[in-house]
């Protein structure tokens, strides 16, 4: 089996703090401050993901502090107004939350940041009940994985199963997590499937290759 951590769960963190709707803005600042934390999910229930408080919600309250707006401007903010006078996690949320399941793919919760602008989002089970949280910074760690470690995948996982028995073999070689195909393959057009599955492997960088047929020039990936 791949060694990938391939979904959510592998990389999301597990304890998680959250509040209730009833929660203060103060309760909120402070949890905040003590967790050291930008966003916190609302709850309610047995757990169920309601929505998301984060500073940003928070920040229209000192914003228009001793303000007051012209018309344009309150026209065009009128969520931030309301949150400026808001008092509980209820009336600052954000909702419906946007969240993950913790069996997504980590391409799949990147894409949900990148579409939502966030930098974390609560993982949620079947039901809807808070499992955790990933965050931008996890989704990163696959970029930890050893050299060795994806080298191994990919000798198993792709090359093993595209160019099998091979004489030679195909070499694979990984450094920094840029991994290198060398070697002369009987079909050339299951190249750019290599490549593109050696590319989808969790940790590799980027991917170079110096495979040749009998029959066709040097493969250049795009």
């Amino acid at each position: 089996m791949p060694h990938s951590p391939h979904i959510v769960s592998d990389v999301m963190t597990h304890t998680v703090v959250a509040v209730g709707r009833d929660a203060s803005f103060k309760e909120i600042v402070q949890t905040m401050q003590q967790w050291k934390v930008s966003a916190l999910p609302v709850l309610e229930g047995e757990g169920r993901v309601i929505g998301v408080v984060s500073e940003a919600d928070l920040l229209p309250k000192e914003e228009f502090r001793d303000s007051d707006p012209a018309r344009i401007e309150q026209l065009q903010r009128l969520g931030d107004l309301a949150k400026a006078g808001a008092t509980t996690a209820e009336q600052l949320m954000t909702t419906p939350a946007v969240t993950v399941h913790a069996d997504a793919t980590l391409a799949q919760a990147a894409r949900a940041m990148a579409h939502a602008h966030v930098k974390r989002l609560p993982v949620i089970d079947a039901e809807g009940h808070l499992a955790g949280v990933v965050s931008r910074g996890d989704l990163l760690k696959v970029f930890m994985r050893g050299d060795e470690d994806i080298e191994e995948e990919i000798r198993r996982d792709i090359v093993g199963l595209i160019f099998p028995g091979g004489s030679p073999p195909v070499d694979v070689t990984v450094d920094q997590g840029v991994a290198t195909l060398r070697g002369q393959v009987p079909d050339a057009s299951l190249v750019p499937i290599a490549v593109r599955l050696t590319r989808a492997v969790e940790g590799v960088v980027d991917v170079e290759c110096d495979l040749v047929s009998a029959r066709q020039k040097r493969f250049e990936p795009s």
